[in-house]
């Protein structure tokens, strides 16, 4: 499956897988808009994601270093994978 994004009310809505197929190209969407709105927060939801791999729990740990070194705000909401729940806790609690 095709990732699709789209956005509602400056939330970004992900359906589909983020895996080492589509985790690039996802990447370099999401750096174009965090360099884009310059000072908007970027939120993004995935509720929809199917599948997310490592390469996909690193694509979020790269997308969230770049809105901090860019001094952004960056969520992500929804019930997606667990192991983006984990992974973001675990370096907040080192």
């Amino acid at each position: 499956m095709a990732l699709q994004i789209l956005e509602c009310n400056g939330t970004f809505y992900i359906t589909g897988k983020i895996n080492s197929r589509t985790s690039n190209s996802f990447l370099t969407h999401f750096t174009h808009v965090l360099r884009k709105h310059e000072d908007e927060a970027l939120t993004i939801n995935i509720d929809k994601v199917s599948e997310i791999d490592r390469t996909g729990v690193e694509t979020f740990k790269k997308l969230h270093t770049t809105a901090t070194e860019n001094q952004k705000e960056f969520s992500i909401t929804g019930y997606g994978c667990k192991d983006i729940y984990y992974e973001f806790s675990y370096h907040k609690a080192a």
